[in-house]
């Protein structure tokens, strides 16, 4: 009888925000489904815009973890068309970067140290976004974005010596992801569809896993369809 080929993260225990529906589900059914026992922040999420809300839940991850091993940071608020930069309003700004930049930094920032102190080999992912590297009428949405990848590379230099790595996954037009596309807009995807949460979830297992990931930190892996290949910002002409 052929032996059973062990899952990816089997044994690990992972922390994931934005884990109610789109790609933090995905990542966080694709973690499971590779064998880590996974704490599934969703509801909770709008609350992280709250002073002391990130401690509260690298907290309570460890406490119900144990030990966290995997952290992916996906939660976001939702984003609307409309809030262009002469529209977004103060409150829109503030919780957009308190959500995705501030809340992420703090929570890889206090798993970071419990890594450290347990001597864990441990893994952290933040889902950005093509908007970190042009402009689309989303100020705020952009702005946490680029943050979110520099972020991303200043963990990953600093938490290295400590064999811990730290990198991104930037989706591109995902269907269930919190973006409304038109269909006219498949034309640009050189793929020929638009993305959906499995196929950034089989990205994020692979880079968080250490049979395909290990030498790979400090990185913003792009999954797209080729979509950025075109300025697809600008409409057709």
């Amino acid at each position: 009888m052929a032996e059973t080929a062990k899952r990816l993260l089997e044994g690990d225990s992972a922390l994931v925000t934005g884990a109610a529906g789109g790609i933090g589900r995905g990542i966080a059914e694709a973690l499971a489904a590779e064998g880590a026992k996974v704490l599934r922040s969703d509801r909770a999420d709008r609350d992280l815009s709250q002073p002391g809300a990130a401690a509260q839940l690298a907290e309570r991850a460890i406490r119900e973890l144990g030990r966290v091993s995997i952290f992916v940071h996906a939660a976001s608020p939702r984003r609307h068309e409309s809030q262009t930069a002469l529209a977004v309003t103060e409150d829109e700004w503030r919780e957009m970067l308190e959500i995705n930049l501030n809340a992420g930094f703090l929570l890889a920032q206090a798993l970071g140290r419990h890594m450290k102190e347990q001597g864990i080999r441990g893994r952290m992912l933040f889902v950005t976004s093509l908007h970190a590297y042009a402009p689309r009428n989303l100020p705020h949405y952009s702005a946490a974005k680029a943050g979110q990848t520099m972020v991303v590379r200043e963990l990953a230099r600093a938490l290295g010596p400590h064999g811990i790595r730290v990198n991104a996954v930037v989706p591109g037009a995902v269907a269930g992801g919190g973006f409304v596309a038109p269909p006219s807009m498949v034309a640009k995807i050189p793929l020929g569809r638009f993305g959906t949460p499995a196929d950034i979830a089989a990205m994020a297992v692979a880079v968080l896993s250490e049979r395909f990931g290990a030498y790979v930190t400090g990185a913003s892996v792009v999954v797209d369809g080729g979509i950025a290949l075109h300025n697809w910002i600008d409409p057709a002409g």
